[in-house]
């Protein structure tokens, strides 16, 4: 098999997103990945993100683009959460992404970054494979940015879908009201 292959068969357990270092991982050295990129089979986004033009993107694929652009232990945060699960009623402009440690990275206009060192690692998980804050504390991070009413919609329909717990749903409301 060749690399344009290998590169394929990770692109497509990966939402069609590719990393160097998931190249290398893999087996693929890092200039290979360049000049697969240089060949117009991959669109690099910088910082050794790609995606691979024979995968079909999803709606999971510009997340996780963003993520892996903000670098080691960055997760979706706040409405990216909600919108990534169809939670809601969301169409952010930008691609929220939240992260403990500097970046110091320039990053597309497309997503926005915020320093969370709030976020303890029992609310961190993944979706799709992408890292994420869990729905609980996406909620409680978007209940003073929102309407009560919307607020408490959205998690009833988390409720409803099994995104959080009754004791979750019975804390989140009780704090707000």
């Amino acid at each position: 098999m060749g690399y344009r292959i290998d590169l394929w068969e990770l692109a497509a357990s990966r939402n069609g997103v590719v990393t160097v270092a998931e190249a290398e991982d893999a087996g693929v050295p890092a200039v290979e990945v360049r000049k697969l990129a240089a060949r117009g089979a991959l669109r690099g986004y910088g910082q050794g993100v790609y995606t691979h033009r024979d995968v079909p993107t999803s709606p999971f694929t510009e997340p996780l683009v963003a993520v892996a652009l903000a670098g080691e232990g960055a997760f979706l945060h706040r409405e990216s959460v909600l919108d990534l699960l169809g939670l809601g009623q969301f169409n952010p402009p930008k691609v929220r992404v939240g992260t403990r440690r500097r970046v110091r990275r320039t990053l597309p206009e497309w997503m926005e970054l915020e320093n969370r060192p709030d976020v303890p690692e029992e609310d961190l998980t993944h979706y799709e494979g992408i890292p994420a804050t869990t729905v609980q504390r996406a909620l409680e991070d978007m209940r003073d940015r929102m309407p009560p009413d919307r607020w408490e919609d959205m998690v009833d329909e988390a409720l409803r879908r099994d995104l959080i717990g009754e004791q979750d749903a019975a804390a989140g409301k009780a704090v707000s009201a």
